[in-house]
């Protein structure tokens, strides 16, 4: 039977420069994206809140507390979220950090917080949807209080990383290979605390596996295949209107790349906004293949707000 399919593309790391920013609006104008997840601490943020007004981009909040400087000003100073250098510790750091009980919750806690509220100031509503930049809303301890963050402010929606077939994905590097797995891990073992804290995500994320260089048309459509058909195999035998329709999230980084000194998070563009993967996801993304591909498979493109 053909399940409908809800997907939600949506761009992250809008506000981190202006060519980011950029590239996002010209693949939401495109019909590429649809959906954006703002870096609250980016150095085009305040821009790319505009850009959203303008446009009508349904945008959500991608919790930062990895990269760059907190938002929260008692923080900047004085912090065991911050490294020798005075900025958060790194997506690696700020893992190890953690391990080693470095981390202040209740300090991550007020980051989140400070996080919603300039998200608000700059939007004039609350996120629809929160997720994590570089996974760290996942990570055991921070998980509990991303869902408390979450549950205050009425915040339904996130992204809960677990890909179907990124085990088979042969192209994958070992060293990044690990990362995603250890993300997948933590993923696992934060169902259950969104859940019981009523927080809500798509049936299927996709992303890590298209992420970059790996992302193509026919990467994009398989783990799509693949995802929607193992889903179907789980279904229900006598479906409801709802369990017909299946929804998914697929994360993408598209955007010009960043020429340095401009953009980042308050230390300048890191390497991976520098490099050409960025702007390969947006000329993949804006392929007419892929558009008119969605439209063959019954895929209608969305944002958390209509789900």
């Amino acid at each position: 039977r053909m399940l409908r399919v809800k997907l939600i593309v949506t761009g992250d790391d809008f506000g981190y420069c202006p060519r980011r920013n950029q590239g996002i609006v010209e693949c939401f104008l495109a019909g590429a994206v649809s959906n954006v997840s703002l870096l609250v601490n980016g150095s085009a943020a305040a821009d790319a809140a505009k850009l959203a007004r303008r446009y009508n981009i349904p945008i959500g909040l991608h919790a930062n507390l990895s990269e760059g400087s907190p938002v929260c000003e008692e923080l900047r100073t004085n912090s065991s979220l911050l490294n020798q250098d005075g900025f958060f510790h790194g997506k690696m750091g700020f893992r190890t950090a953690l391990s080693k009980g470095l981390l202040n919750m209740s300090e991550v806690k007020q980051e989140l917080k400070a996080q919603v509220e300039l998200f608000h100031a700059l939007t004039g509503h609350l996120p629809p949807h929160m997720d994590g930049h570089q996974h760290i809303h996942v990570l055991p301890e921070v998980r509990h209080v991303f869902a408390e963050v979450l549950e205050e402010y009425g915040i339904k929606y996130t992204r809960v990383p677990i890909e179907p077939g990124l085990h088979n994905c042969d192209w994958i590097p070992p060293s990044l290979m690990d990362f995603y797995l250890g993300v997948e891990e933590d993923s696992f073992n934060t169902v259950d605390v969104f859940t019981k804290h009523g927080i809500r995500w798509p049936d299927i994320y996709i992303g890590l596996s298209t992420m970059g260089k790996s992302m193509s048309v026919s990467n994009i459509w398989s783990a799509i295949d693949t995802a929607v058909a193992e889903f179907a195999s789980k279904a229900p035998a006598h479906p409801t209107p709802q369990s017909r329709t299946v929804t998914i999230e697929l994360m993408v980084h598209p955007g010009y790349p960043s020429v340095p000194p401009v953009g980042g998070c308050g230390e300048g563009p890191d390497d991976f906004s520098q490099s050409w993967e960025r702007l390969h996801e947006l000329q993949t993304l804006i392929k007419p293949e892929l558009q008119s591909h969605y439209k063959t498979r019954n895929v209608q493109l969305c944002s958390f707000k209509d789900l």
